[in-house]
Formats: C-alpha cells, sequence, structure tokens
C-alpha cells in the first residue's frame, strides 16, 4: 500500500493583521496546530495539541 503525499499546510492569518506583522496557524498532520512568523515563512514553527490550542485561545478570550 502507498501512501499519498501531504498536502501543503494552508497557513491563515487573523482578519485583524493588516501590516503583515501577524502570526500565522495551520492544521498540521497528526491533528497537530501550527504557528509561525508570517514575515519569515520558513521560519520554525511552533506545534500544539487541539487541546492545547484550545486551551490557549478559551484564556485570549478571558483576558
Amino acid at each position: 500500500m502507498t501512501s499519498l503525499p501531504q498536502a501543503a499546510p494552508r497557513w491563515k492569518a487573523s482578519r485583524y493583521c493588516n501590516n503583515g506583522n501577524c502570526l500565522e496557524v495551520a492544521v498540521l498532520p497528526e491533528t497537530l496546530i501550527g504557528v509561525r512568523d508570517s514575515k519569515q515563512a520558513d521560519s520554525p514553527v511552533l506545534r500544539f495539541t487541539a487541546e492545547e490550542w484550545d486551551e490557549f485561545v478559551l484564556r485570549l478570550k478571558h483576558v
């Protein structure tokens, strides 16, 4: 059985990002969430589990 190649992640920036100084987020393989610097697409990617990401977003809403 051969496996299909992984599609490139679809990186998205916030709709509030208007100066290019933003973070981008994408769903990665193995249900991880990736975060990177929008100015440097080849920069290291921070990876979070779905649970970690949900907790982060929840806490942001209460700041």
